[in-house]
């Protein structure tokens, strides 16, 4: 039986939500921290997913940042209170990382990569005397409330005054989210909303020949439209990838959320594509109305449409025939193309997940009502957002909030 240590604080997930409470609770007169990962190295899918280019936050207003988030913004708003964009940026370079803000209006390291800000983040939180111990498997609580690790095969306890989980959702679980907590903290009697797949791609149903040739190649630029229950139409621009079953990419995440709740709702859901933003509609019609002579429908679509590959592709795979020879309804498909969308791709694909536990299960300082003294932070709890920086802000925020309470809950006792 492990000896009981009242200043010793747990953190049970070394992504950044963990880091961050780590450093937070030391930051707040913890004395002791020790940080558990079931990987043989922390923060494995922060490192993958800066492999494109870090983004570490967004720029805009916090009152619009603070409305991306889902299924309930307002705690999570109440999180961001505590460390917005603003900290987030200053963190970085209190880390010596400079930060600047993209044509998108997203935020990035200089260098774009992930790789050495986690390094320096490691040393430093190391240099201030945080334990790391990886390759420990979480098996939840003993009867006596001690922590459950499997290390090498072997069983072992561990003790602590306050416990913060930082666990993942369940996205990309090769990472080390793997979603195990959710059984462990049912039976603890806390809430947990099924997880689920969000920013994610959508299976469509290409033929063989679509998904053979063109799997992989961009669609862009592209809006997307679709109208959500209320009616309203949500148009957005961006640009987005064919795979071998349907669509995936920036445009398609932003909207992966009400596109979901949809199929679940409806068992599809249909969008529409206009392949060519840029271009009047007007236009778009008297140019495809002028003689072809002896130019081929391809040639066409190219010089008069600016379609072509991918796009053009995409045309023949969703029209019949018929429509080619007719530029009215041409140009109206070419600005409108109707695309059925299926089903979610599986949550292992994911970029982050949906679910998780409930807010209502945790107080303001984000510990379990059930649990006194076990906190949670970051995706394993219910809210949800786009990729722009969102969700690592309000992963980096939760963190901060439990750490520093937890640090509190083992100073006052």
């Amino acid at each position: 039986m492990p000896t009981p240590d009242r200043n010793q604080i747990v953190i049970i997930g070394a992504g950044p939500a963990g880091l961050m409470a780590a450093e937070s609770a030391l930051a707040s007169g913890a004395r002791r921290v020790s940080v558990y990962d079931r990987m043989g190295s922390v923060a494995r899918k922060f490192l993958i997913a800066g492999k494109g280019g870090l983004n570490l936050t967004h720029s805009e207003p916090f009152e619009q940042f603070i409305t991306r988030f889902r299924p309930h913004p307002g705690p999570v708003a109440d999180w961001l209170r505590q460390f917005d964009a603003d900290a987030m940026r200053a963190w970085a370079a209190g880390l010596g990382v400079e930060t600047f803000v993209g044509s998108s209006g997203r935020v990035f390291p200089h260098d774009l990569k992930a790789a050495p800000l986690l390094r320096a983040w490691v040393r430093r939180l190391r240099t201030e005397g945080v334990q790391f111990h990886v390759n420990h498997d979480w098996l939840g609580w003993n009867g006596n409330g001690d922590l459950r690790f499997v290390h090498d095969g072997r069983e072992s306890l561990v003790n602590a005054s306050a416990t913060v989980l930082a666990l993942g959702g369940g996205s990309w679980p090769v990472l080390g989210s793997n979603a195990a907590w959710v059984p462990l903290l049912r039976e603890r009697g806390i809430e947990v909303t099924a997880l689920q797949a969000a920013n994610c791609g959508f299976d469509v149903g290409w033929s063989r020949h679509l998904a053979s040739r063109f799997a992989g190649a961009p669609i862009k630029p592209v809006a997307m439209t679709w109208t959500d229950p209320s009616g309203t139409s949500i148009r957005r621009q961006g640009e987005f990838v064919l795979t071998e079953t349907g669509i995936e990419g920036s445009l398609v995440y932003a909207l992966s959320a009400g596109l979901r709740e949809a199929i679940v709702r409806d068992g599809t859901v249909q969008v529409h594509l206009d392949l060519a933003p840029l271009r009047d509609h007007a236009r778009l019609q008297r140019d495809l109305a002028k003689p072809r002579g002896s130019h081929s429908m391809s040639k066409h679509l190219h010089r008069h449409a600016g379609i072509d590959g991918a796009k053009s592709a995409l045309l023949h795979e969703i029209l019949k025939r018929d429509v080619f020879d007719d530029p009215a309804r041409l140009a109206q498909a070419i600005k409108a193309l109707p695309l059925r969308l299926l089903r979610p791709r599986p949550i292992e694909e994911a970029i982050s997940s949906a679910g998780g536990v409930a807010l209502s299960a945790v107080d303001e300082n984000l510990m379990l009502r059930a649990m006194p003294g076990v906190f949670c932070a970051g995706e394993m709890l219910d809210w949800e957002a786009p990729t722009g920086g969102y969700l690592l802000t309000a992963s980096m925020a939760g963190g901060f909030i439990a750490g520093a309470a937890a640090a509190a809950r083992v100073n006052r006792d």
